[in-house]
């Protein structure tokens, strides 16, 4: 199974950004992404790693459908679309407060067939492959290398930025990489 890297410019700065897709944070920043390649153009590569939390209950099953999507083809533009989707409908992807609410009644189907509708994706039969685990634990272990606890979290160039936040302008992220 090949996935698509979550990789957009080929500028010599980079930026990895570690999202837990319904994470709000995550979202404001995963929203300000397409904006900040605007600015940077070629001077930037931005990066999207995937960092599941577990107090986000479906975040497991919505990181591996990210990475189906990536394994489909076209899977970088496809993977963007299911976190597109999830972002814009975040709430029917959570729990109210964690714990409870309408999700609570939600398999991991109707999660999956959620992001389809949403999406336009077809992600059923990627992500039941086995083969996706392996990228699943890949971006787990990428995120525990790096000291990475909470998201969004920043990197440039390898570097963790403790003081960069998904509250900032994007402007302020652009000075930071140029």
């Amino acid at each position: 199974m090949q996935l698509d890297s979550l990789s957009w410019g080929l500028g010599p700065r980079r930026f990895e950004i570690f999202l837990e897709p319904t994470c709000p944070y995550s979202v404001k920043a995963f929203l300000k992404l397409d904006e900040l390649i605007a600015q940077a153009g070629e001077k930037v590569t931005v990066q999207i790693r995937l960092h599941s939390q577990p107090w986000h209950m479906f975040s497991g099953v919505i990181v591996r459908c990210v990475l189906a999507a990536a394994s489909l083809e076209g899977g970088r533009e496809k993977a963007k679309a299911v976190l597109t989707a999830v972002a814009r409908h975040r709430e029917e992807f959570e729990f109210e407060n964690h714990a409870s609410g309408p999700n609570l009644e939600a398999s991991p189907n109707d999660i999956i067939a959620r992001i389809e509708r949403y999406s336009g994706v077809a992600l059923a039969e990627a992500f039941a492959s086995t083969e996706l685990e392996h990228a699943v634990k890949w971006h787990t272990k990428y995120a525990r290398q790096n000291g990475i606890h909470v998201s969004p979290t920043f990197m440039i160039d390898g570097l963790v930025q403790p003081g960069m936040s998904s509250g900032d302008p994007v402007e302020q992220w652009v000075s930071q990489l140029i």
